[in-house]
């Protein structure tokens, strides 16, 4: 048993240097692969991809027991609500009152699509943030977005106030899509692709080509091989050659 586990490791190991040796014949084929899926993701990119830009406004909800004094129960009662302010602020109540208000052609399933709504941690400050391909429109609408929801937040929270920590800007550099990355993405699919390949034809190709691969596959022992001279290979290539030629004709 044991001798028969070490020629399964051997033949394993065989295994795994031919294909490294098939993959290492085709390394220019499979770079060359990898750089032109590259560059189509690339061109594809800015052909077909839409630009996005993303425009950023952030308020500041502080609940108040008292209208004259600020305690630390205050602080801490204002944290805990920032989740719930952020729901809030995604609700349909806002979402529709910002497409009335806007004339916007847009659902509410859309409109959230394109809105984050955020809170740094250990802060009552929220950022809302709009992508869209208008930068001017996404400005716009994030800034609509937050008038409409502390309205909201002050009708359904009973709070006396929402300030305007940040209001949105107009962006000047889109967000979305990176070339960059899509085209490093492109030729790691494509790299990936073309080792399948070369891996899927070496595997599927079962012809007997070495004095190993009879020993291997038929189980029989070769008495001698009888080398190919320069003038037959070349009398094969030339017949090949004329055959191709007679198809094409015939064609």
């Amino acid at each position: 048993m044991e001798q028969l586990n070490i020629q399964d490791n051997d033949e394993i190991e065989v295994d795994v240097s031919e294909i490294v040796h098939v993959l290492l014949n085709k390394i220019w084929v499979i770079i060359l692969v990898g750089i032109i899926v590259g560059l189509v993701a690339i061109v594809g990119t800015y052909l077909f991809v839409t630009p996005q830009y993303e425009s950023t406004t952030k308020m500041y909800v502080l609940s108040k027991q008292d209208s004259n004094t600020l305690t630390s129960q205050d602080m801490q009662t204002s944290l805990s609500l920032t989740k719930d302010y952020a729901e809030l602020i995604k609700s349909r109540t806002v979402t529709e009152g910002v497409i009335t208000q806007l004339n916007l052609n847009l659902t509410h399933e859309q409109l959230l699509g394109k809105m984050t709504v955020d809170s740094a941690t250990d802060t009552r400050i929220l950022s809302i943030s709009v992508r869209d391909k208008d930068p001017y429109e996404a400005c716009e609408i994030a800034n609509a977005i937050r008038d409409v929801a502390a309205n909201h937040i002050k009708n359904v929270m009973d709070i006396d106030a929402v300030n305007v920590v940040e209001s949105a800007n107009i962006p000047e550099q889109k967000v979305s899509p990176s070339a960059t990355k899509n085209g490093v993405i492109g030729g790691i699919l494509g790299v990936i692709a073309a080792v399948a390949t070369v891996l899927i034809a070496y595997i599927s190709n079962d012809t007997i080509k070495t004095q190993e691969d009879v020993e291997r596959y038929l189980g029989l022992s070769t008495l001698g091989t009888i080398p190919i001279s320069e003038d037959e290979r070349k009398k094969k290539k030339r017949k090949k050659q004329k055959k191709q030629k007679r198809s094409k004709g015939r064609k």
